[in-house]
């Protein structure tokens, strides 16, 4: 059955792969040949100077062994161990001279460096040092000798430049003269039959933020402050289709460049975020499951809940998804996450959401009380509760109670029955540009008015259904979304003035300081603890948040004792 095998004879095998030998290269040209005309580079010199005085050394050394071997007072010594006569002192000074005076010279040093042999010195400098490791040294030192000269010089050139460009641009400041049009010119032009030209006007917008930013230095001889600012608010009302009114309000509140910025803000849509529901999951199970299934998200940084949606599949529809169904997350802005951190709420407490819909942050809070405790989400609107109650069962908030009560009859049906109060008070909506544009051209001064009167009652009623601080409990929070001090400032200052309560830092990472001083009013100190949120400074939807700590049930002692007064 086949051939029989012989395991006698077994094959050579050759040297293997590792075995053999690297064969010497092979240039197409000598590179030992050397011509005599050439130059030396400032490598070459180097290498060389090196070299000679190692050599010089090196004799030094042998010199100094064989002198210190010799014992001149004794004949019997001027013989070696092997019979030979050694050298004189005399003669060991002429070695000496004679080879230093060979290593100085340019000729011995191109020899050294290209010729065919090598001294004896350089082989056993060879011997004891790799030749590439030198040339690497001394290339490393010519290296960094050039760039520090380099560096020097770009130095100097930058800082030349540099100052130059900021006289040109003093001087260019000190004589530019931006042409506006007079006040008449433009009212012509807006008043006319003709559409306006947009980019015109766009142009001229900028023209004057420009000059409004150093008035002093940029404006034409006998043209007032006032006529630019009224151009400017005029161009802006028709370019961004605000009206007056809300446009005024705007560039009370923020300077020429920072308004322009914030009404860019308001033309591009906020990013879209998600909160995810503890009771049911984890944030990071959640992502996990959405970037499974397309989703791209990424963790808000000051949130524990949070994820904002960078990039949706066309075939995946965020609110219809199963995780969505099964209540693991909700749609929800990201700003309205800061109201409910703010409140801070604690297992087991008696939590009021004074207007609950559409549940967004009424969930937040069940979700942080674990279901524990009692919560009350009230909304006066009976459609909007709806909403209310879908979100609460797809969530799973078993530890609530949904009521359609008037805010403001609160403190009558459960006075000082809550430990915390939310209050996210109805408001003009100017925070929210982006999500309704109607809000640019709807708002009056009847709208605000109407607003904040309704704001100060319902955050009276709130503070009159906490319960006084006792050390762990007795807050409330305030917050719109809206970004005039109508709204905001002034209501807060108004129960500083009719309650006795204190405004007492939100804990919050993010947002701008409160007005304190604001077009000649004068508010509590302590409001710059409130958090101003605007879309562009941090890409969200604009928020105000202030909270407040109740210090007694009495009403504010300056009230008390003007209503005695009244009463005498």
């Amino acid at each position: 059955m086949g051939r029989k095998a012989n395991f006698e004879e077994k094959q050579k095998k050759g040297p293997g792969k590792k075995a053999k030998k690297q064969q010497a290269p092979v240039y197409s040209f000598d590179v030992r040949e050397f011509d005599g005309n050439r130059k030396l580079t400032s490598r070459d010199k180097a290498r060389a100077k090196k070299r000679a005085l190692k050599a010089a050394a090196q004799q030094e050394r042998k010199a100094k062994k064989q002198k210190t071997a010799q014992q001149p007072n004794s004949k019997e010594d001027e013989l070696d161990s092997t019979g030979e006569e050694q050298f004189s002192p005399e003669e060991m000074a002429e070695l000496q001279e004679s080879a230093a005076a060979q290593g100085t010279q340019q000729e011995k040093t191109k020899k050294t460096l290209f010729g065919e042999e090598d001294s004896d010195e350089d082989k056993e400098e060879e011997e004891e040092e790799d030749d590439d490791s030198e040339g690497e040294e001394d290339s490393e030192d010519d290296i960094e000798t050039d760039i520090e000269k380099m560096s020097k010089k770009l130095e100097k050139e930058n800082q030349r430049r540099l100052a130059e460009g900021e006289a040109y641009m003093e001087e260019a400041t000190s004589k530019v003269g931006v042409q506006i049009p007079s006040l008449e010119e433009v009212k012509k032009e807006m008043d006319g039959e003709t559409e306006p030209d947009l980019p015109t006007i766009n142009s001229r917008i900028k023209d004057t933020a420009f000059i409004l930013a150093d008035f002093k230095k940029r404006h034409e001889e006998g043209r007032s402050r006032a006529e630019y600012m009224e151009i400017f608010l005029m161009d802006l009302s028709t370019y961004y289709s605000y009206n007056t009114f809300l446009m005024e309000k705007l560039l009370h509140m923020f300077g020429p460049s920072e308004l322009i910025e914030f009404l860019e803000a308001n033309e591009l849509p906020r990013p879209v975020t998600i909160r995810t529901n503890t009771l049911r999951t984890r944030r990071k199970v959640l992502a996990t499951s959405l970037i499974d299934r397309g989703v791209d998200v990424d963790i808000i940084p000051w949130s524990r809940v949070g994820l904002v949606v960078m990039r949706t599949p066309g075939n995946v529809t965020l609110g219809a998804t199963p995780e969505y169904l099964a209540g693991h997350y909700i749609l929800q802005g990201a700003s309205s996450f800061l109201p409910v951190m703010a409140l801070s709420p604690k297992e087991g407490e008696k939590i009021l959401d004074m207007c609950a819909a559409p549940g967004g942050k009424a969930t937040h809070i069940a979700a942080i009380m674990r279901n524990t405790g009692m919560l009350v989400a009230n909304d006066v609107n009976k459609d909007r509760v709806k909403a209310v109650v879908g979100n609460f069962h797809r969530l799973g908030i078993t530890n609530s109670v949904i009521t359609t009560n008037d805010g403001r009859c609160f403190p009558k049906i459960m006075p000082r029955g809550f430990d915390r109060v939310l209050l996210d008070a109805p408001c003009s909506g100017t925070g929210v540009i982006s999500k309704d544009e109607r809000v640019k051209v709807s708002k009056d001064p009847k709208d605000i008015n109407r607003c904040s009167h309704l704001q100060r009652e319902l955050l009276l009623a709130a503070i009159d259904s906490v319960h006084k601080f006792d050390g762990v409990n007795g807050y409330v929070v305030y917050s719109t979304c809206s970004v005039l001090v109508e709204e905001n400032e002034e209501v807060v200052e108004y129960a500083l003035k009719k309650r006795n309560v204190q405004l007492v830092p939100t804990g919050l990472d993010i947002g701008k300081p409160g007005f304190v001083n604001y077009r000649g009013k004068r508010f509590n100190s302590t409001m710059n603890v409130c958090k101003r949120i605007y879309p562009h400074s941090y890409n969200m939807d604009g928020f105000f948040i202030a909270k407040l700590k109740k210090m007694d049930d009495t009403e504010a002692p300056s009230q008390a004792a003007q209503a005695q007064v009244k009463g005498k």
